[in-house]
């Protein structure tokens, strides 16, 4: 039996497991499990019933009950659910519409999440409510998460650590995933002393149309605090103050609420590794343009503002030609066409906007001396020739073992040769992006 084929009969019970408090899990970090040195092993029980539920209808993303083993303690119950955006979930279901995803599941890997906190009970697992483990099914060179967030991080940008991790699903290996943390208080705390502010999801400042959103709109996009009546005032004055501004005195409002540093570095790195499924690509669809695979993080003791990236799956597939049909953005930063009106752009024929012609991102875009020195320190930095292909190099081994042991064991799990010939593209299309 594979966890593909569940059998509703094996099912079991899945205990209350009360910590004794002396449990390593308890009494550990977050470091612990984003230790860039070591690929920890995740042994995950589901009872058969339970199983079948979510492999019937993956997309639906509910939870079923289970447990966590890791390390000889056992957590339980948990909660656990496949996830993933259309991208996510491309090939793998049964549905035939790939822009709807439907059906039962057909790959071995699915992204999951795992529920740490299930039902209300109060203990972390190494500090954290939840744990997130992306398939990397559409990158055959299991590298451009971990490799795109370490590139943010090292340049002092706030962003998820991620590294990888082997599952076990009913005693069957399922395969190597990257274990990408959550964005959510757990990650607020970690990486801001201020950490009370306001998180939102894939909520830009303004609209398309270059105007604030309305207050409902900005908390139903909240992923902190949604619970307790909060206000919304430090990003909606800044959206106000941002539509407001002349060209004059958009700079005075950009570094009143960002740390510009901070900002042109994300745009030197999402530009960089070609994040083109993120915050600067406006699709459109009908009459709406949106961007998303971004979060904004308020720090009210300084009323500042701070841009986190997400989903990076996608990113470096672009850099030197347009591999991907949906993400391209057509445009080089800073630049805009089509009168700033939708239009037509890659194999699919979707439609987007220019980033700059909104008004945040072309401000943005105009700090040119600054731009040109991030990319100065990427380039001579964490994306030097030296120092990226000895980290490239030390992941490539740190995974290959766990790489083999899955195309041993599945049928569609990449081969060894498929994803060597994959970190060497990698290689070759970081060296072309920091010399172009």
């Amino acid at each position: 039996m594979t966890p593909d084929t569940p059998d509703p009969a094996n099912d079991f019970e899945i205990p209350l497991v009360i910590p004794t408090g002396s449990e390593n899990y308890l009494n550990t970090d977050s470091d612990y499990i984003f230790d860039q040195e070591t690929i920890h092993t995740f042994d995950l029980k589901i009872p058969g019933s339970n199983l079948a539920e979510i492999n019937a209808d993956p997309a639906a993303e509910e939870y079923v009950e289970g447990m966590l083993i890791f390390e000889g303690d056992t957590i339980s119950p948990v909660g656990v659910r496949y996830k993933g955006s259309i991208g996510g979930f491309v090939d793998c279901l049964t549905g035939d519409n790939p822009f709807d995803p439907s059906g039962s599941k057909i790959c071995t890997k699915l992204s999951m999440k795992i529920k740490i906190n299930w039902e209300g009970r109060d203990e972390k697992f190494f500090k954290l409510k939840k744990l997130q483990f992306h398939s990397m099914n559409l990158d055959p060179s299991q590298l451009h998460e971990r490799l795109g967030y370490w590139l943010f991080r090292e340049m002092d940008v706030p962003a998820p650590r991620s590294v990888h991790a082997k599952v076990r699903i009913n005693d069957e290996y399922v395969g190597l995933f990257a274990l990408t943390e959550q964005i959510d208080n757990r990650f607020v705390k970690y990486n801001y002393d201020d950490d009370d502010g306001n998180l939102y999801k894939e909520i830009w400042p303004l609209n398309f149309q270059g105007a604030p959103y309305s207050d409902q709109e900005y908390i139903d996009a909240l992923k902190t605090n949604e619970d307790d009546n909060p206000s919304i005032n430090i990003i909606k004055n800044f959206a106000r103050s941002v539509e407001n501004a002349s060209t004059v005195t958009i700079d005075n409002i950009l570094d009143d609420y960002l740390d510009m540093e901070e900002i042109i570095s994300y745009a030197v790195v999402d530009r960089t590794i070609k994040h083109d499924d993120g915050p600067f690509h406006w699709y459109c669809f009908g009459d709406i343009c949106e961007n998303h695979n971004y979060y904004w993080y308020e720090e009210p003791s300084e009323d500042k503002l701070h841009l986190i990236p997400w989903d990076l799956d996608n990113a470096f597939e672009n850099i030197n030609n347009n591999i991907n049909p949906v993400t391209p953005v057509a445009d080089n930063w800073g630049q805009t066409r089509n009168n700033c009106e939708p239009f037509a752009y890659g194999a699919f024929d979707l439609e987007q906007r220019s980033a700059a012609c909104d008004k945040l991102t072309r401000a943005w875009s105009s700090y040119t001396d600054l731009y040109n020195q991030k990319k100065d320190e990427l380039n001579n930095g964490p994306m030097s020739e030296a120092i990226i292909n000895q980290q490239l190099t030390a992941w490539q081994n740190q995974i290959m073992e766990a790489t083999m042991e899955a195309s041993d064991a599945h049928g569609d799990a990449i081969t060894v040769a498929e994803w060597e010939a994959a970190i060497q593209k990698l290689k070759d299309q970081v060296e072309y992006a920091r010399n172009n």
